[in-house]
């Protein structure tokens, strides 16, 4: 029996793909034997036309949808594995032994792929800020996988991480189409991290603003489309050309699934000042019975007769009989002399509803009253209690807490004592979106623009307030700040060293400010940075290797990589989450590196002994992982396996499937 070699790539789009239908369609999957004599699970076509009988579009039939230049290239760079991998960086970390946040320097897209394995499906929450289209900004560019030469020749800039990122000019005669490229292939891949009843927000302004609602009414669905959130975050507004001044953005909200509801907003001081009485139930105000915004054509069993007393000492539901065939009641009985007959009649004389039907207002009548409305007239108000769940979301938001300049800028320059970016998102803007993302207190956040990182400022925030443990994942290019900026004077080569510093001086704030309460906060975050692959090109394509470099090449791990560094790379391939505990255990002076006690244990040391073998038996891992340095001979594999299958009960597909050698 051959030890599985680990594959150190990530998996390629359509894995997740097809696993997502597996999920759905599982009978239009068969086993097929490939050519390395595993068994793997292939799309039936002839089955799965036969489920989705007439729902299957001709190839010459007229279809709907959002094209642009350059649509299938960013297709294929979303769907295009990479090789490379996250480094750790201990020393720029917070906190690294105990913290569950990560910060990832690097490509945004292909953090989102080195994700997928460890994250898929476990996102509670995306919040994106992605660059806008405004003609001045950089935006990155995807490299669809073209030499170096055609990489700088088609870019003109190339810098020394190899990510492409420009100024995409309003000249440039794909203005539009490689702004949708870029932000199209990241929500392609994004899409899979989100958890079955998770909530993307993505915000921008007007100069991109149908595109993207079309890419992600594509991609996320349109009946998934919850809320386009109007928020004015520039009170004085920004002059244009055109003669506007610009004083909003938009967010944009859309669910996992069609069952996927926005959550609400705590009250303010306003609103629950409302609520002025009180009973042995809560806090309520008398709201008028009448539906606003209801009307009689749309619940016809909710437009009935009240007869209420003139001086509102009294009220009464008359008899009634429901005539089915006019959809509407009959009276029984007529009011009396002293009696004025209500009904929910607007102020242009149409019918509209009252707030409940029939049976629940002669079930609820103690929590009605007699009383004249504004214009005099006696009519029936209701108690209306305090939600505790808070109040609806408004599709704008105006309050001056979401302004970018008082709750961005000036915020971040309270931080640093000085001005680092122009339009920073206010931290409450960011935090009242987290709120209505219905996040549970345990819920992961992604950010994959994270930018000056508010949105870590807004977790530690929101966590802080209410007790959550909510980690967070921001993901930022190391984009050097400009030549002779404040930042550079105050030695932040690129925004991810600013944006680091935010966290440690906000989380430090945050968890003064909550004094005995924010012992336990976590404002820690673990660095990682993506970085070529750990393994040398042979361990990829050992029969590429020439024969005068057979004893050069011997060792298939580059020079420069820790021990850690190849455990992070084990921990990206396999899926598991890194941000996991961790532990270095010694045992007859071998080192053992155990995720999680046992999620993955590691050893990279020469010649295993059998005592640290027994030893990560006893800890009945989910994986192993051994360096071709831990045996001596094929034998000694053979022997381990042998070992495994003893201590831990494995047949031989367990052990096949749980020990790979690196």
């Amino acid at each position: 029996m051959e030890i599985k070699k680990q594959p150190m790539t990530s998996a390629t789009h359509s894995e997740f793909t097809l696993e997502a239908l597996r999920q759905i369609a599982p009978s239009a999957f068969t086993e097929v034997r490939g050519a390395d004599g595993e068994l793997t699970q292939k799309v039936d076509f002839k089955v799965l036309r036969e489920l989705l009988g007439d729902a299957i579009a001709d190839a010459d039939e007229e279809s709907f949808g959002f094209q642009w230049v350059g649509k299938q290239e960013a297709k294929r760079a979303a769907a295009e594995p990479t090789r490379h991998t996250l480094r750790p960086v201990v020393d720029d970390s917070v906190d690294w032994d105990t913290t569950e946040n990560l910060y990832i320097e690097g490509d945004n897209l292909e953090v989102l792929k080195l994700l997928q394995r460890a994250y898929l499906g476990k996102v509670k929450m995306i919040y994106i800020d992605p660059p806008y289209n405004t003609g001045k900004n950089l935006i990155y560019k995807n490299d669809f996988s073209v030499s170096e030469k055609e990489f700088l020749l088609n870019s003109g800039i190339i810098d020394e991480y190899n990510n492409r990122l420009v100024t995409n000019t309003q000249t440039n005669g794909r203005f539009h189409s490689d702004w949708c490229s870029m932000i199209y292939a990241r929500l392609l891949v994004c899409r899979s991290l989100l958890s079955k009843n998770g909530i993307i927000c993505l915000t921008i302004d007007d100069s991109e603003i149908e595109n993207v609602t079309a890419i992600m009414n594509e991609l996320f669905g349109e009946v998934n489309h919850l809320a386009t959130i109007v928020v004015k975050n520039n009170p004085s507004g920004r002059s244009t050309t055109k003669g506007a001044s610009i004083a909003h953005e938009y967010a944009l909200f859309y669910g996992a699934n069609e069952d996927t509801t926005l959550g609400r907003l705590p009250r303010n001081d306003e609103q629950i000042a409302r609520y002025k009485e009180n009973d042995e139930i809560s806090a309520f105000e008398w709201v008028n019975f009448r539906k606003h915004g209801g009307y009689k054509e749309d619940a016809p069993s909710m437009f009935y007769p009240i007869y209420v007393k003139e001086d509102c000492s009294s009220f009464r539901i008359p008899a009634l009989e429901w005539d089915e065939n006019q959809k509407e009641y009959s009276v029984l009985e007529q009011p009396e002399s002293d009696e004025i007959v209500s009904l929910p009649i607007d102020e242009q004389g149409r019918p509209r509803r009252w707030k409940w039907g029939l049976d629940r207002a002669l079930s609820s009548s103690s929590e009605m009253i007699a009383k004249k409305d504004r214009s005099g007239e006696p009519t029936v108000y209701i108690k209306a209690r305090i939600n505790d769940k808070g109040v609806l979301p408004l599709t704008v938001w105006d309050d001056k807490k979401y302004s970018s300049t008082e709750y961005g800028a000036n915020l971040l320059k309270k931080i640093f004592h000085a001005t680092y970016f122009d339009y920073p998102k206010s931290l409450y803007a960011v935090i009242d979106s987290l709120k209505i993302g219905n996040l549970d207190k345990d819920s992961i956040v992604l950010d994959f623009f994270s930018g000056s990182a508010t949105t870590a400022h807004a977790v530690m925030q929101l966590n802080a307030e209410d007790g959550g443990k909510r980690k967070y994942i921001c993901v930022q290019l190391p984009e050097k700040t400009p030549e002779g900026s404040e930042a550079r004077k105050a030695g932040y080569e690129t925004i991810c060293e600013i944006g680091k510093e935010r966290i440690r001086r906000a989380g430090k704030k945050i968890k003064e400010e909550a004094g005995l309460m924010g012992q336990d906060l976590d404002t820690g975050f673990r660095v990682l940075r993506t970085d070529s692959s750990n393994m040398e090109d042979v361990y990829f394509e050992p029969a590429g290797l020439e024969q005068q470099n057979l004893f050069t090449q011997v060792d298939s791990v580059k020079a420069d990589r820790s021990e850690l560094d190849l455990l992070f790379g084990c921990m990206v391939d396999w899926g598991v989450e890194l941000s996991y505990p961790l532990r270095t255990e010694e045992v007859n002076g071998k080192h053992l590196h155990i995720v999680n006690e046992g999620a993955l244990v590691a050893c990279f040391d020469k010649e295993i002994s059998v005592e640290a073998v027994i030893r990560i038996a006893e800890l009945k891992p989910l994986r192993v992982i051994f360096s071709e340095e831990c045996f001596a001979t094929d034998a000694d594999k053979l022997n381990i396996y042998e070992k495994f299958k003893q201590f831990c009960g494995w047949n031989d597909e367990e052990v096949y499937k749980r020990i790979h050698v690196l």
